[in-house]
């Protein structure tokens, strides 16, 4: 097993790799690769959920999609992203009633005790500069019974699998999803961490591709 690798603590900057990052991930969401079943199985389905780093938007705004008289507020940390997921957003037809987006940093969320009623995030974990204080974050802005779902990639993924990701990937972006898979964790890494933080009851669960962490405070 290779050590962890940091890959970067500031997100997708720049117009060029905004773009080239939503057109693969509405690539992703056109296959049906979007995680929005996964986020609902887990019990996320109504109320007024955050989504931290939600990059171009699609996995928030395909959950707005699928529910009803829920709410979504974006926390992102490229303000170049945050034009892509509002123009993403208008094309989904949901005006700033519904879905907001906001820029800062998961370390330190510009939001009140209890503000929502579900996290979730897919992909940003291994971009975090410190999991533990992001946890910690999810854990405050969360209501009492609010619930959370996070995803990414796991660094152990067999080498088929890893081939199987290279090659759906547009070739634009192989480089970028080979440095986050050296970036991301494995399970037992994500246990350890989780277990000093307010979520260490959590469900922390492998897939082929990738880790879950998902509960409810």
């Amino acid at each position: 097993m290779k050590q962890r690798v940091i890959e970067t603590n500031v997100g997708i900057q720049g117009e060029l790799n905004v773009k080239a990052f939503n057109e693969f991930q509405r690539n992703m969401r056109d296959r049906g690769w979007i995680e929005t079943k996964q986020v609902m199985d887990s019990g996320i389905q109504s109320g007024h959920a955050l989504e931290v780093g939600p990059g171009p938007g699609y996995l928030g705004l395909e959950w707005l999609k699928n529910t009803r008289n829920t709410l979504l507020t974006g926390l992102e940390i490229s303000a170049n992203m945050i034009k892509v997921s509002r123009k993403n957003a208008q094309e989904y037809g949901f005006d700033s009633d519904r879905v907001k987006y906001e820029q800062g940093n998961a370390l330190c969320m510009p939001f009140d005790d209890g503000q929502f009623d579900a996290v979730f995030t897919n992909g940003s974990l291994h971009e975090w500069e410190s999991p533990e204080k992001v946890f910690c974050e999810i854990a405050r802005v969360l209501k009492p019974g609010g619930r959370f779902f996070i995803s990414d990639l796991r660094r152990d993924a067999s080498p088929l699998i890893k081939l199987f990701l290279n090659m759906s990937a547009e070739k634009v972006m192989r480089v970028g999803l080979k440095t986050s898979m050296h970036a991301s964790y494995t399970k037992n890494e994500l246990k350890e961490i989780i277990a000093h933080t307010p979520l260490k009851r959590a469900n922390v669960s492998a897939t082929p591709i990738g880790l879950t962490v998902s509960g409810m405070m």
